[in-house]
């Protein structure tokens, strides 16, 4: 597994535990001190806003499970992938993320986007 697959993999594990240790520490590991997240509902900078934002929404939406939906596609420290937000078998939300990462996978900035862009 490659370094920024396996930092991606832990962001999304901060999503999926209620363990506010376990979040911690994969927030430690795979994101920034100064990470940058942005998406229709938020912009934050910071691991203490990225958990503040977690809490919020887990609390919004309660046993939500968030996957990604798709392989990463990479390029010169850039990722993109799908992903999927289920409650109880069922669909909520999809979207897409753009992330840009250092050198050693760990993730500087995430752009989400909500949805799926419709083609013309």
């Amino acid at each position: 597994m490659s370094a920024y697959q396996e930092k991606l993999d832990q962001m999304l594990s901060v999503w999926n535990t209620t363990d506010t240790a376990e979040q911690a520490t994969l927030v430690e590991s795979a994101l920034e001190h100064n990470v940058h997240f942005v998406d229709p509902k938020n912009n934050i900078i910071g691991r203490s806003a990225f958990l503040d934002m977690v809490s919020v929404v887990q609390a919004e939406i309660p046993n939500a499970r968030y996957s990604r939906a798709s392989e990463i596609d990479v390029q010169n420290n850039f990722c993109r992938y799908h992903w999927a937000i289920h409650v109880q078998d069922k669909l909520l939300v999809r979207g897409f993320d753009t992330v840009e990462v250092n050198d050693a996978g760990k993730i500087l900035k995430v752009i989400g986007f909500f949805g799926e862009l419709n083609y013309t």
